[in-house]
């Protein structure tokens, strides 16, 4: 629980995932209500005080207007020892720089892709032989 709620992302068992997505959608409520009593109940769960203090300062102003499901799941793979089946849990709403940053990567990267595919399919004047030349030949 404190792992999520410090990275935001963890990797680890779908179905320790699955009881931890219950938890931390609690925790997240918590941090909503934002009373000494949330707080409390919450560090009941969470082992740290700064991510204490995280979730209620940062997290739970990002989850304001949400109603619910604040957490990600995204399948990931077969772990090698058991063949446990392994996900990413995450919090839905990012923090702003790190989101942004991945739009722009997108945006750049659609940009790019889009730019070759134009100058391929139609071909620039210069490379075409002149028709005056052709007809005197």
């Amino acid at each position: 629980m404190t792992s999520l709620l410090e990275h935001e992302r963890i990797e680890t068992t779908e179905a320790k995932a699955k009881e931890l997505r219950i938890v931390a959608d609690r925790m997240v409520t918590l941090g909503k209500d934002g009373s000494l009593s949330a707080r409390r109940r919450a560090a009941a769960y969470i082992r740290s005080k700064p991510v204490v203090a995280k979730l209620f300062q940062d997290i739970a102003g990002r989850f304001s207007e949400r109603l619910g499901g604040y957490t990600r799941l995204i399948k990931t793979r077969r772990r090698v020892g058991d063949a446990a089946l392994m996900v990413v849990i995450e919090l839905v709403a990012r923090p702003t720089e790190k989101h942004a940053s991945s739009q722009g990567k997108s945006a750049a990267q659609s940009g790019s892709g889009a730019s070759p595919k134009k100058s391929s399919a139609t071909p620039s004047p210069t490379t075409l032989p002149s028709t005056p030349a052709t007809a005197g030949a």
